[in-house]
């Protein structure tokens, strides 16, 4: 992977904490410039095979259960920013979990940039 500056993509969460159940909304900017394919949004949730559901993309309502959802340029619409919700049953063993989102533009099978959000999950 070629990192090149960290503002070719970001991705934001509006919260940092949540709990399970509660949807949280995240956004995406995409300001590369490069040829490319795709995008990947990948959720992980720190020591756990849980997920995130991805429920909404663009204002549209889905029901993506797995924790990669890729999105093909050509459904980007020229667009330069997505933004989604998502929503985990995930229940913390103690205190809270860690949980990730990562963005990452892809080109021929190989990511040229990426970009990560973090948020905790309370118990």
């Amino acid at each position: 992977m070629i990192n090149r500056t960290s503002k070719e993509v970001d991705i934001e969460v509006t919260q940092k904490e949540i709990m399970p159940g509660q949807e949280i909304h995240g956004t995406i900017n995409i300001n590369y410039t490069g040829r490319f394919d795709s995008v990947v949004i990948n959720s992980q949730i720190e020591n756990s095979s849980d997920t995130f559901n991805y429920t909404s993309l663009n204002g549209k309502k889905i029901n993506y259960q797995y924790a990669r959802l890729s999105i093909f340029k050509e459904d980007l619409s020229n667009k330069e920013k997505l933004e989604f919700m998502a929503v985990t049953a995930h229940k913390p063993s103690v205190g809270y979990t860690n949980a990730k989102f990562r963005v990452a533009v892809v080109q021929e099978h190989k990511e040229v940039v990426s970009a990560v959000a973090f948020v905790k999950i309370l118990g």
